[in-house]
């Protein structure tokens, strides 16, 4: 059976990469995009069902690769300057510190998701973070209707908890 899965998924090795290349518009990430895409499919071949399409499996493994990387990339911040003075991007000498009332702010706010319960705060800070309703449910093992809840849940705790800052 693993042999025979690995020619079905050597078969779409041509139409992963022009996919790939679709997505990244770079070879090397394209490259790198089909062998991480054939690593998961390898790696989780015991979740295919035999008889299925296995193009469109390959695929939504595909996309979702790509689409976590990208977010990953997104959420990293990082900053990248060609010019002369690029130091001065990372030099702590032109920098300040903040010393405002945000501060105060920032810290009861977190202080405030850190006293959810642990039920609620997972679901609040993946959504927070920019995953989807159906990745939270399926990355936390729960039903979708139940993480809807917990988040919601935890959005009316903490407006009621931070009601003094609408003001």
């Amino acid at each position: 059976m693993k042999i025979l899965f690995r020619n079905l998924v050597q078969e779409e090795y041509g139409k992963l990469r022009s996919f790939a290349l679709k997505l990244t518009h770079n070879q090397e990430e394209a490259n790198d995009l089909v062998q991480e895409t054939v690593y998961r499919a390898m790696k989780y071949e015991d979740k295919f069902v035999a008889g299925t399409n296995l193009k469109g499996w390959l695929y939504t493994i595909m996309k979702n690769t790509f689409i976590n990387h990208y977010r990953r990339l997104v959420n990293s911040h990082i900053f990248s300057d060609n010019t002369d003075t690029q130091f001065y991007i990372n030099s702590a000498r032109n920098t300040e510190s903040n010393h405002a009332e945000a501060n105060l702010g920032a810290e009861e706010i977190v202080t405030a998701i850190n006293n959810l319960k642990e039920n609620l705060r997972e679901p609040f800070m993946m959504s927070y973070m920019g995953f989807k309703y159906e990745e939270i449910a399926q990355q936390l093992n729960i039903p979708l209707g139940t993480v809807k809840i917990r988040i919601h849940t935890a959005r009316q705790i903490l407006k009621a908890q931070l009601a003094h800052f609408v003001d």
